[in-house]
């Protein structure tokens, strides 16, 4: 019984620290995910790799960032994770890849920076991705109609202290 109560205060406290400091920004958090695509940023990060990002107050030379394409720009609206390397804040910053020689052609504002890299959970995204697909959800449901059959094939949990 202790350990139940344990497992479950433990959940409960993992769900709130999400919710306080993971929750996505599409649920009012604070948190932006972005799951990296090509090549650009290699070694540092790798395409599949997951990345959670948090918007702070000001951005530097030497963040690394997910910034939104420019309205009015060719490819407006798509996020980019490159490092800024100059510019400044209200005139624009230039960006780049870390594998890239040339930078970006948008100089994105404080404006359109959806945030900072906090956090690099690798390949999570291509789990992610896969899971999007008809397998990975043809195998998601699988998984969860056999851990319902399971637990019914069970049967009703038994006290072992005996009638009250």
């Amino acid at each position: 019984m202790l350990v139940r109560l344990l497992a479950l205060v433990a959940v409960l406290a993992f769900v709130g620290l999400w919710i306080i400091l993971l929750r996505p920004v599409s649920l009012g958090g604070p948190a932006g995910y972005t799951i990296v695509s090509g090549e650009s940023m290699s070694p540092t990060f790798e395409s599949g790799d997951l990345v959670v990002t948090m918007e702070r107050q000001s951005y530097a030379v030497g963040d690394v960032v997910v910034y939104e394409i420019p309205r009015g720009e060719t490819g407006e609206g798509v996020h980019v994770l490159h490092r800024i390397v100059g510019g400044t804040p209200r005139a624009g910053f230039i960006v780049r890849g870390d594998a890239k020689d040339a930078h970006d052609p948008w100089r994105p504002t404080s404006n359109d920076v959806v945030g900072s890299v906090s956090l690099r959970v690798p390949h999570v995204g291509d789990v992610l991705l896969f899971l999007r697909t008809g397998l990975g959800l043809a195998l998601l449901a699988g998984l969860a109609t056999s851990l319902i059959a399971l637990a019914a094939a069970r049967g009703p949990a038994t006290r072992l202290d005996g009638p009250t």
